[in-house]
């Protein structure tokens, strides 16, 4: 199924209004307030070990009174004008049920509720007008959380729907074609009793399962930090001719951050201060709290070698490594790109090799899901473990894929771990820092995020691509326009055609975990030459393979299996492109001349 967050639009529905005012739980009355006090005293309370047996009955005379009651009233909250029915859509499969919903007067009925992958059943409870209170889906991290719909007790009864909690919860009509969660758009209702039909209908979000999950829940990692900074990664977020972003990871005990450097062969020593970040993963039980650090340093020579190093006033440095800035002479550069890496040991295996082999590269990019749970920050952990310390040796300039912004939720422990340039869509719908833009010598760069809205884009992307006198154009987003497994017609829509207009060389994407080469494409079909049309390209950084392998007219070459990686190499006008797998050995290759 194709994965996209939808934009925040208010409908009206059948017989009632919504008046577009939100209010702000206090946030001593929230359910965050309250897991997270009470994931505090149970790391206070039990052994490591105890945690992975919790269940509810444990959880519920664990809670106080008080704290029950923010979980059964204050995860969703509205108000009405006129007595309603608010008809609670319950996944079949969730083996318990929310503590609160039958204490709090909700009963099943014998109405069902379908779309293409779950049964829901249908709870109904009759509420006068005032304030709407309903409770968390439960404490199991059950992903296909409830939905309801809302209706007027009285037939005709035109109902205002006001103070709707969460701020930016959605509505929408109870139809046939409807999507319940934001971030599975395809997924939409195919089967709703008549009674139901032309309700109101709160759209959610599948992260919001996350919010009280303690059941099964707790997790470690394998590398806590330590005040020893680590995670050392460079970027860029201003000209890589003159700047250069270092980031790093150390224990919350260290305050303060700071890098040292200086021109490669000298001890002309340089300092800049780094800015710190508390970084919260809750449910890691052995490193909740990390400090992750942001140097910029700026006012660098153009095409010079520096060495660095990171650390604290007070605390421990890290071992010298180095960085090069961009030539301002024209003398050609080279990169390499992964699909998919997914925290996988094998990509790492494969991507340590990558750095003897091309010494000579200026920076790596990764085309989205650089991990499988974005929100786990031990699956970053491993990322940057498996890595093996390339990233400090060159900056990584990646764009974000569906595991990285997952569920629903954004993608912002992505954000906290890379500095990147801010000069993406003036569009509240696309988070900064996701989609942004860069060029390296002669070549443009658009790192796109496809889990944002695509029209929110569209106009930026022309913008880039009118305005750039680049010889070579790129883009880089997760979902493929061309593949066999999903259809991407918004995207090729939107931007292929913009492609086509300004003649982008070659896109490359993952997500469908195999490689492919297109001919050269226009207007959606291949033509002769790359002069003529635009080279899409999926690759895949971890071991895969598919057993249905259709054919696929527009593709040049492909292969069902990984892991591989991409190096490009820009000479002038000439453009040398090279697959290798994991072993070194060259699996595709192409030279473009222009």
């Amino acid at each position: 199924m194709k994965y996209t967050l939808k934009l925040p639009l208010f409908f009206l529905s059948s017989g009632l209004f919504l008046a577009c005012q939100h209010e702000s739980q206090p946030d001593t009355q929230s359910v965050k307030a309250v897991m997270d006090g009470a994931v505090t005293r149970l790391y206070e309370t039990l052994k490591p070990e105890q945690l992975d047996t919790i269940s509810q009955p444990y959880v519920l005379q664990f809670l106080s009174e008080p704290e029950k009651n923010v979980l059964a009233t204050q995860y969703v909250t509205f108000n009405v004008d006129k007595p309603v029915t608010v008809s609670l859509m319950r996944h079949q499969d969730q083996k318990t049920l929310p503590f609160w919903l039958e204490s709090s007067g909700f009963k099943k009925t014998d109405l069902l509720v379908r779309n293409e992958e779950f049964t829901y059943e249908v709870w109904q409870k009759p509420f006068d007008a005032g304030k709407v209170e309903l409770g968390i889906n439960g404490f199991d991290k059950h992903r296909p959380v409830y939905f309801i719909s809302v209706g007027a007790q009285k037939p005709g009864d035109k109902v205002t729907i006001s103070n709707v909690y969460p701020a930016h919860q959605t509505l929408d009509t109870m139809r046939l074609g409807a999507f319940t969660y934001h971030d599975w758009s395809d997924l939409t209702l195919t089967e709703i009793p008549e009674s139901l039909r032309g309700q109101t209908l709160f759209q959610t979000i599948r992260g919001r399962a996350r919010e009280a999950h303690l059941i099964g829940a707790f997790r470690t990692t394998s590398t806590p930090a330590s005040s020893q900074p680590d995670q050392i990664l460079q970027t860029w977020s201003g000209n890589p001719a003159t700047t250069q972003d270092i980031q790093w990871r150390a224990a919350a005990t260290v305050s303060d951050g700071l890098v040292q450097y200086w021109p490669l062969g000298t001890t002309d020593t340089l300092s800049a201060p780094a800015t710190a970040f508390k970084l919260e993963d809750r449910l890691l039980q052995n490193d909740r709290y990390v400090n992750r650090f942001t140097a910029q340093l700026s006012g660098l020579k153009p095409g010079s070698m520096y060495a660095y190093r990171v650390g604290s006033k007070t605390g421990s440095w890290s071992k010298p490594a180095t960085f090069k800035t961009q030539s301002s002479a024209p003398e050609g550069f080279s990169f390499i790109w992964f699909g998919d890496t997914h925290k996988s040991p094998d990509w790492g295996a494969m991507a340590r090799q990558t750095l003897s082999r091309h010494p000579e590269i200026a920076f790596y990019s990764i085309a989205g899901d650089l991990v499988s749970t974005g929100l786990h920050r031990d699956e970053w952990d491993q990322l940057w473990q498996h890595s093996g310390g390339i990233f400090s040796q060159k900056p990584l300039m990646p764009i974000p894929g569906n595991h990285d912004s997952q569920d629903g939720l954004g993608a912002w422990m992505y954000q906290e771990m890379f500095s990147l340039p801010k000069n993406g869509p003036k569009s509240a719908d696309v988070p900064t820092e996701q989609t942004y833009a860069f060029t390296y010598q002669n070549a443009l760069f658009l790192m796109i995020d496809a889990t944002s809205p695509i029209e929110a884009q569209t106009a930026w992307i022309k913008e880039q691509l009118a305005n750039s006198k680049a010889d070579w154009k790129f883009a880089f987003f997760h979902f493929p326009p061309y593949n066999f497994e999903e259809d991407y017609a918004d995207i090729r829509r939107e931007w292929g055609s913009l492609f086509d207009q300004y003649h982008v060389d070659m896109v490359m994407s993952g997500h469908v975990h195999y490689y492919l080469r297109t001919r050269p494409m226009f207007a959606g079909k291949p033509v002769a030459s790359p002069s003529k049309g635009t080279i899409y390209t999926i690759s895949i950084g971890i071991p895969s393979h598919h057993e249905e392998w259709p054919d696929e007219p527009y593709a040049q070459v492909r292969y069902n299996d990984g892991p591989f990686y991409q190096h490009l190499k820009m000479d002038g006008k000439t453009l040398i492109y090279t697959v290798y797998d994991k072993d070194g050995k060259v699996q595709d290759s192409l030279t473009i001349k222009k």
